[in-house]
Order: structure tokens, then sequence, then C-alpha cells
């Protein structure tokens, strides 16, 4: 299952339903919104995965709590948890601009008003960063079965950062570097 998967199917749907809750959204834009924005959070860990920053993801998903935010959503409502979020997005993106150009982006794709989706990416990405986390864990994220068999929490971003659809992440990390063929 892919990190998008993972994070929508979070303890049995209940992350969209919180999300929804908490910003005053249908779980239909909900999840509209959650896919968008969560194209942008891998679209920064592909990024910053590129820079050389997998040891400081490996790290930050043995550390910390962020298991919390897949395993019981309402922790999303938590002091702090946008906080964590924020820290999250700050290391992944490096930039507020980045993070306010994904809100202003999936805005335009969903209808969604740019300030609640500027509100929600911080929980999107905690919600990430649990399900990575999980997955590193060897834990199932979802009710799903089957969900966590094989790979590790990067097999879940393959299917977001494989660019060419080629199978291989290394290519389009790497400037196409292993080219196929």
């Amino acid at each position: 299952m892919n990190l998008l998967d993972e994070v929508l199917n979070a303890n049995g749907d209940g992350a969209v339903a919180q999300l929804a809750n908490q910003f005053g959204l249908s779980e239909s834009q909900a999840t509209t919104a959650i896919q968008n924005l969560l194209a942008g959070i891998a679209a920064g860990l592909q990024r910053n995965i590129g820079q050389g920053g997998l040891a400081d993801l490996v790290g930050a998903l043995q550390t910390g709590n962020h298991q919390q935010y897949v395993d019981n959503p309402a922790t999303l409502t938590a002091e702090g948890a946008a906080a964590e979020g924020n820290n999250i997005l700050g290391h992944i993106l490096e930039s507020k601009d980045v993070s306010r150009k994904i809100a202003a982006t999936a805005s335009t794709r969903t209808g969604i008003g740019e300030d609640v989706l500027k509100r929600m990416l911080p929980m999107v990405a905690a919600l990430a960063m649990g399900a990575l986390s999980k997955k590193a864990s060897g834990q199932p994220t979802s009710s799903v079965a089957g969900a966590s068999a094989g790979g590790g929490p990067l097999s879940m971003l393959t299917p977001l950062l494989d660019r060419n659809r080629d199978g291989s992440i290394a290519d389009d990390l790497l400037g196409g570097l292993f080219k196929k063929g």
C-alpha cells in the first residue's frame, strides 16, 4: 500500500473523518484535500532524499511519537500537533513559501479555501510521518488485510515519487543517472 492509501485508510478512515470534522469539510472534500497536500509533501520528501536527507528521515522515523496520529486521529486536535506538523514541514520543505505554494496549488485543484489548506497541511504532514513511522516499525496502519506486507517505509513513497512510472525512484532522484535501456 502506498503512502496516500495508508494515510487515507489510517485507523479505518478515522483520519479522514477527523480532518473533515476539524476543518468543516465533507469526507469527500477532506479526501481530495489530503490527496493534493500529500502530493506536495511527497515532492518535498523526494527533493530532501535526493539531497542526502535519507538518514535524517530514517532517524526521525525512529524517534518521536508520530504513530499516535495514525493510531488515534483525535490527537490531531491536541495542543502541539500543529507545531509538530509544522516542524516536519520545516524539515521536509525547508521553507514556509513552499508550504504556501502547496496550499495554493491544492486550493486551485480542489476549490477548498487556501486558508483551510494551510491549516490542514501540518496535520497531513503529521499523518504522513505517522504512517511512515508505523511502516518502519512493521506495524499495520490500516485495517486492510496485508497492508503492511513487504518493503519498508520507502516502499510507500515509491508510487508517489516514481515520476516516470518505471518502478524505481533511483533514476528520478539522481537525475537519470540510472536510466534503463
